[in-house]
């Protein structure tokens, strides 16, 4: 069962601008103190969003300095770096009692025509084939591929994906195209920090994802994205990841998303601590 509700991750959303290059955006309120990092690359794409005109998010490359505070109010400090004709960046700072607890590098894009092709999807089967699995920060559908559960210590390759479904009503853009596909990029960029960590221990014996807390300290370090082609998130896409090394307590694993017809419409790369707790 999810920590959180659908409507509660859409409020989060709702930047609101404070004064000039100070904005703020509701906390997801869960019995756990530390804010979820997918919360944070989510409003991320909506501040990007909310200080351009015509554009849609291209990528982002954030840092997690320090843990946030689920009780505190969030201040994020924007600042326009470029705006041109077809690209802009801003630069994001989020800050809790005058200290900084991440920051985003956004670049916006306006949607352009030109060549277009991509790698084919990996054969993982259909939807119907995965097993539906409830992950505790994403309140909707999601179904895992070989039934693969990241919380078990048994050693297995650093390989993991699963399919995943909004089933919820998501706010239509109406005639404003931008505005409704960045709703979309948002919850998956949301929901693309999840399964990172645990991916990266599949290969360690006698450990998992279900340590954290416990017997390791884990935390995101890094996450940056990148938006390759418009999609919904409301239709299924297949989140697809590996983790090529873990060394020197951090940890690293990168994915693709492909949309239900097999093309490439996103892709990240995460590092995270991972640190034993003596």
């Amino acid at each position: 069962m999810a920590l959180v509700t659908f409507d509660a991750v859409l409020g989060c959303l709702n930047v609101r601008h404070l004064r000039p290059g100070v904005w703020t955006a509701p906390n997801l309120k869960m019995d756990y103190p530390r804010i979820f990092g997918g919360q944070m690359l989510a409003q991320a794409v909506a501040l990007g969003a909310a200080t351009t005109e015509a554009m849609t998010v291209k990528s982002l490359a954030c840092l997690f300095t320090r843990e946030g505070s689920t009780t505190e109010p969030l201040e994020f400090r924007v600042s326009a770096t470029h705006t041109g004709r077809t690209f802009a960046a801003r630069n994001v700072h989020a800050v809790q009692n005058d200290r900084a607890i991440f920051s985003a590098q956004i670049l916006m894009h306006v949607e352009e025509a030109g060549p277009d092709r991509h790698d084919p999807a990996p054969d993982v089967g259909y939807p119907s084939e995965a097993t539906e699995q409830a992950m505790n920060m994403i309140p909707w559908t999601t179904r895992v591929v070989k039934d693969v559960n990241l919380r078990d210590p048994a050693v297995g390759p650093p390989d993991y994906a699963f399919w995943t479904r909004v089933e919820d009503p998501i706010p239509n853009g109406g005639t404003n195209r931008d505005a409704e596909a960045t709703v979309h990029q948002a919850l998956l960029a949301y929901a693309s920090d999840l399964t990172v960590v645990g991916t990266v221990l599949r290969p360690v014996e006698g450990v998992s994802q279900a340590d954290s807390g416990h017997r390791l300290h884990t935390a995101v370090i890094s996450h940056s994205m990148w938006f390759h082609r418009r999609f919904r998130i409301d239709d299924w896409c297949l989140i697809h990841q590996h983790s090529p090394t873990l060394s020197g307590a951090r940890g690293f694993g990168h994915g693709h998303v492909f949309d239900a017809g097999g093309a490439i419409v996103a892709g990240f790369a995460q590092e995270c601590m991972i640190r034993p707790i003596n």
